[in-house]
């Protein structure tokens, strides 16, 4: 049996080392992937750091995972997957099948979600090896590159504004312009949203306007950014990609009567947010989850007719470490790629 590549965290909080493995074979319902690249995202962080239950050392994240499928597994074919189909995993990467959500239809809320990195090994490796119902079709036109940061980053950012209430000329606010935040702008933009990106500095105007938005809100200005919000007639639907409660917080009175927050920026410290904000308006505040592997094929379709592209920052996968540190830091422009050796 040949060898593979990952990089692997050995205990909780470690740094990345890169060992070999025996390439496995895919059992039935799976498929092994070639990995042609794979983003780092924050949420890697949970599984590095074992910040949820059940992370298994060493660990092997990754969910932001674009390749070609080089071997099936029994009773794949029959669902309609080929050796070198083009395919992306991400967040969701599988679901129990048997729950009450599951049994609903709503398969990204699965009590038994097999999240890559967390139910099995991870894309920041050579192979992969993923159940058939993860599996997103890439289209043509978009490179694998692009594809990895779509099946997480991408589609919780889209799925987020197309399932708000938010309709074609609203005015609707980003807030946060880093991983997530760049693509909710974009996307934003393309579905016919009148555009608000919030963000701190006023260096950031020019880079929220080559996004596409139409206005700007500094929070750092000095100028309550509710207020600002308020002053352009109140937000439909604010996005939060940053995970920051206290900034979460404060845009939350310039939303419009009925107006909607949606969470997808994950922060362990609670929302500052009274009754009173939400009673007398009818204000909605919700959290958001990513997409199924069906929400991913349809980021990717839109974002191929859209011209849409995550900006990214492409290195080896051997240098895994220097690169989820990196994002760690902030200092990613916006999302890490890792591609193997």
């Amino acid at each position: 049996m040949s060898s593979y590549t990952v990089a692997q965290v050995p205990a909780a909080g470690g740094s990345f080392e890169i060992v070999e493995r025996d390439r496995p074979h895919p059992g039935p319902g799976h498929v092994r992937i070639a990995v042609e690249a794979c983003g780092v995202c924050h949420s890697d962080a949970f599984f590095v750091n074992a910040a949820v239950p059940g992370v298994r050392f060493p660990v092997v994240p990754g969910h932001e995972i674009a390749g070609r499928i080089e071997e099936l597994g029994e009773g794949t074919r029959d669902k309609g997957w080929r050796v070198g189909d083009r395919v992306a995993v991400g967040w969701f990467g599988g679901s129990c099948g048997h729950c009450t959500p599951c049994r609903r239809g709503d398969f990204i809320v699965c009590e038994n979600l097999k999240v890559p990195g967390w139910a099995y090994d991870g894309g920041f490796a050579q192979t992969v090896v993923a159940p058939v119902d993860a599996l997103a079709r890439i289209p043509e036109g978009l490179a694998a590159t692009d594809a990895g940061p779509m099946a997480c980053a991408g589609v919780t950012t889209f799925n987020g504004l197309r399932r708000s209430s938010g309709r074609p000329g609203d005015l609707v606010a980003v807030l946060g312009i880093g991983g997530l935040g760049h693509l909710a702008v974009k996307y934003a933009v393309a579905m016919g949203f009148e555009t608000v990106a919030i963000a701190r500095g006023a260096e950031k105007a020019d880079l929220a306007k080559r996004l596409g938005a139409h206005h700007y809100v500094d929070s750092t200005s000095g100028t309550p950014v509710a207020d600002a919000l308020r002053s352009l007639g109140g937000v439909k639907v604010l996005l939060a990609t940053a995970g920051d409660s206290a900034a979460i917080t404060q845009t939350v009175d310039g939303l419009t009567p009925r107006g909607e927050l949606v969470v997808i920026g994950a922060s362990d410290e609670p929302l500052g947010i009274s009754p009173v904000q939400l009673l007398m308006t009818g204000r909605v505040v919700r959290g958001h989850p990513s997409g199924t592997a069906q929400d991913v094929a349809d980021t990717m379709a839109f974002s191929v007719l859209h011209g849409i592209r995550p900006m990214t920052e492409i290195v080896p996968l051997d240098r895994a470490d220097e690169a989820y540190r990196r994002m760690l830091s902030g200092g990613a422009r916006f999302r890490m790629v890792l591609t193997p050796a």
